[in-house]
């Protein structure tokens, strides 16, 4: 089976009309670069990055840029050596200025990679969770690229961590496969809802057995007082609640805001500072405890995790799929929060979803650092899918009551809470919605002012 072509498709959600998906910076349309990777054989892979509006023109270009590193090659070729594709991929001698190993460049790779591992997994007749479960210590490391790691994870002592897990692997998965895999919410509580909208779909949330639920907050103080207030009041005094600040805080800031919402008893604050500055997660930390840091969505690369985990910065790492260098890059991640004994959360959801959710399930059986403390992010309001059944998880993610769904053998759904979530066949950018409310709708017309080629999706009622 050789890779014959690369298509990519820019596809647009219009989150911003009713502020869907909004934070303290952040209010757009959610969006994916979505790319599917095509054979000789009719069999195709498929992959995304998710990224915001405009800002997918740029990725799209950059998968194009680097398309020609994966047609032409073999699927054996590929599983002969993932590590060296990542690394054509990433040290690409034109291209690699423009990072390395970050930014616009790396989630175009990423998405390529997601792609290419999808192909693999197809391949295989397996979910991606079950082909990276299935593999050897020793092939899973042969993917990975230890490139600046070594001075706190070896190839040896990964070898040794993955090892050591075989004899309760098989256990783990059985069990994961009966409860499935713990979720939280973040979808009750976008900064840019009216607190009406909030309590209302709080109150949906938990009676649909959710009972970990997450929170935006921004710079006024006591509008984060007043909605935390608010929410803690619907989920009671068991009820995990966690704060997101996406980044809009100074260090100072942080810790000030934090001490004062401490009377809420968050979980953790997520992103409370700029993405890249490891010194402040670090004393923001250490200031704001037991309260953790959490962060990793907008990280880099692996080795701003390194440097994360290294500094005692984050009692949480949230690696996300759509943003480092896709599944090998995850891998590598997961084995350093392991190697720190810190839980290693994996971020899903965004419109178009996205394979996170296909390894966060092997994170289980494979490394302890997915612990009993870890939760996928889910957006469970949010039901449209654009995503191969491969990708898919063997449950979809469950609510933290337990009230999840357990695997349903190749029918390509899944239920979360009380939401349906539908993963899609193998049919490039077929798109459905399955909400409990609202139109049904997709468009492939293109808007004023959308460049040719963008297809926008059609919410319907929130």
């Amino acid at each position: 089976m050789k890779i014959t072509g690369v298509r990519v498709r820019d596809i647009r959600f219009p989150t911003s009309r009713n502020l869907d998906g909004s934070d303290a910076l952040n209010v757009g349309d959610y969006s994916a670069t979505y790319v599917i990777v095509e054979t000789d054989g009719g069999a195709s892979g498929h992959g995304l990055t998710f990224t915001n509006g405009r800002g997918n023109e740029l990725t799209v270009a950059a998968v194009h840029a680097l398309r020609h590193h994966v047609i032409g090659l073999t699927l054996e070729e590929v599983k002969a050596d993932m590590r060296g594709l990542y690394r054509k991929l990433t040290v690409d001698p034109q291209l690699r200025w423009l990072g390395p190993e970050k930014g616009i460049l790396h989630m175009a790779t990423g998405a390529l990679l997601n792609a290419v591992w999808d192909l693999w997994a197809k391949a295989e007749r397996k979910p991606l969770w079950k082909l990276l479960v299935d593999l050897t210590p020793e092939q899973l490391v042969s993917t990975v690229d230890f490139s600046y790691l070594s001075d706190a994870l070896t190839v040896e002592q990964a070898l040794e961590l993955l090892r050591k897990q075989q004899p309760t692997r098989a256990a783990r998965e059985a069990e994961m496969r009966a409860q499935g895999y713990p979720a939280y919410t973040t979808s009750t509580g976008w900064l840019g809802y009216s607190d009406e909208k909030v309590r209302r779909l709080c109150e949906e949330a938990v009676a649909a057995g959710w009972t970990h639920l997450k929170m935006k907050v921004g710079q006024d103080l006591e509008m984060n007082r007043r909605r935390a207030g608010l929410i803690r009041s619907i989920i009671g005094p068991k009820g995990k609640l966690m704060m997101d600040a996406n980044q809009c805080w100074d260090v100072p800031e942080a810790i000030r805001q934090m001490h004062s919402l401490a009377e809420f008893d968050p979980w953790w604050i997520e992103e409370p500072t700029s993405p890249d500055d490891v010194l402040g997660h670090a004393a923001i930390a250490r200031e704001v405890a037991p309260i953790r840091v959490a962060t990793g969505e907008a990280c880099q690369n692996r080795v701003i995790f390194k440097q994360l985990l290294q500094a005692g910065a984050i009692g949480f790492c949230q690696v996300d799929s759509c943003r480092v260098g896709g599944v090998n890059e995850v891998l590598s991640i997961m084995l350093l929060a392991t190697r720190f004994a810190r839980v290693a959360q994996h971020r899903r959801g965004g419109r178009g979803g996205d394979p996170s959710g296909g390894l966060a399930d092997p994170s289980y059986p494979r490394v302890p650092s997915a612990g009993p403390n870890c939760r996928t992010s889910a957006f469970h309001r949010w039901s449209l899918r654009l995503r191969p059944r491969h990708w898919g998880s063997p449950c979809g993610g469950r609510s933290s009551a337990g009230n999840g769904c357990r695997p349903r053998r190749d029918t390509g759904h899944t239920k979360s809470g009380s939401y349906s979530r539908r993963l899609h066949p193998d049919r490039s950018c077929r798109l459905r919605v399955s909400k409990t409310r609202g139109t049904r709708s997709h468009s492939d017309a293109r808007p004023a002012g959308r460049p040719l080629g963008t297809q926008t999706v059609s919410l319907g009622a929130s």
